[in-house]
């Protein structure tokens, strides 16, 4: 796992002196140990039970080695429906914006109007009885006029929740009552958790 920028900070032309990205080269369990002991306090989120077929195939951790701010997860699988699909769980503190990075969307944060009216769903957030309510952010269409990634953003524990799905059809596979498990709490299941495939899209997508 690689850090973009050296040390403990990065800086940034437009932002200044900014926390780092550390990403997985190839993602891996050696690799997701380490971006829990880079995370700290803030949990990394796994869609629960991992269907037969998926796998881990990006991690990603905004931390400057002391206090970890934002995570990142992305699953990789097949559907009848729609071929290929990635999903990306992004777990972060207000102000990150590495969800908005994944959404393409104006940042940091979704916005004032953005968790109003209806919901889309509702998920089950590391085991809480009280289930999280999710709200559509945006859809997008790339040149050939397909849907390209649609976007549902939440908040649990005190947290930016966003979940980044491409292409944005396979966010039908989204239902009330998914349970998204904290890996941290997996315990020895957390040693046969999947990983492979190519990295998530969300680094240098469109």
């Amino acid at each position: 796992m690689a850090s973009i920028g050296t040390g403990g900070s990065k800086s940034c032309p437009e932002h200044g002196v900014v926390t780092p990205v550390w990403r997985s080269d190839l993602a891996s369990y050696e690799d997701l140990v380490q971006v829990l002991s880079l995370a700290g306090d803030v949990p990394t989120y796994v869609p629960w039970p991992v269907e037969s077929g998926w796998s881990i195939a990006d991690l990603a951790v905004v931390s400057d080695e002391a206090k970890g701010s934002a995570t990142l997860l992305t699953l990789t699988g097949v559907t009848p429906d729609d071929g290929p699909v990635e999903m990306t769980v992004v777990a972060e503190e207000a102000g990150v914006g590495l969800g908005a990075r994944c959404a393409r969307t104006e940042g940091p944060d979704p916005g004032i109007d953005a968790c109003t009216g209806p919901p889309t769903t509702k998920v089950r957030v590391a085991g809480q009885r009280q289930l999280v309510p999710l709200w559509p952010i945006t859809q997008w269409t790339n040149g050939a006029e397909e849907w390209e990634r649609s976007v549902v953003v939440g908040e649990a524990a005190g947290r930016w929740l966003w979940l980044v799905f491409r292409p944005a059809t396979a966010m039908l596979m989204l239902q009330d009552g998914w349970h998204l498990r904290q890996v941290d709490d997996l315990g020895v299941q957390m040693v046969e958790l999947p990983f492979g495939g190519p990295g998530g899209t969300w680094w240098n997508a469109p």
